[in-house]
């Protein structure tokens, strides 16, 4: 922090500076969720030192998403999805459901944000996810969301989305291969489940 900041202030030296600073989100992995309003509210920080210190994070966190396109990954199990949507779904403080479209090979053709919610429910409506199925000819689908709570046991209504997802895929011909739920640092898949 103190090789970001470069130097300090006349009242504070540089380490004191990156000190308040780490002070200030109790931990270093904090760090990613510091936003600009709070660092210059931090005595010896100002506009300047405030967006270095964010250009740095936002560059330390797309170093650490090793893939940066959906497409560039290959669909072998739940584990390559969670890999994948890890680091996307992480910080979310609400539900995101997504969907993943895929070819007769599976293939990804796309991903696609379909609903945001509140803290412990996404809003899921089948016709919107087969809509853009339709849209993009694809033969199947894979559904995500995360829990902000951490807690990946699916909800009773996690469980019913996913039945009624399952049933109206084998109704249009779209198989729904596996509905991932996504917590801290860990995952649920139904398929793998068996549901």
């Amino acid at each position: 922090m103190s090789i970001l900041l470069k130097c300090g202030t006349k009242d504070l030296s540089v380490k004191e500076l990156a000190n308040n600073i780490l002070k200030q989100i109790d931990s270093i992995s904090n760090l990613k969720d510091i936003n600009y309003e709070n660092l210059i509210k931090i005595k010896g920080i100002g506009k300047a030192k405030a967006c270095e210190v964010l250009a740095s994070i936002e560059l330390g966190k797309r170093i650490n998403n090793k893939i940066n396109n959906i497409n560039q990954i290959k669909i072998y199990s739940s584990q390559s999805i969670f890999d994948y949507y890890k680091d996307k779904l992480s910080d979310k403080k609400q539900e995101y459901f997504y969907c993943v479209y895929l070819d007769t090979k599976n293939h990804i053709i796309k991903d696609k944000l379909l609903f945001i919610g509140t803290i412990n429910q996404s809003l899921v409506h089948p016709r919107e996810v087969f809509k853009e199925a339709y849209l993009l000819s694809a033969s199947s689908i894979i559904c995500i969301h995360n829990h902000p709570s951490g807690n990946i046991k699916p909800s009773n209504n996690d469980i019913l989305i996913t039945k009624q997802l399952k049933e109206v895929g084998l109704l249009l011909g779209i198989n729904v291969l596996d509905h991932i739920i996504i917590g801290n640092d860990n995952y649920y898949s139904f398929n793998d489940n068996g549901i």
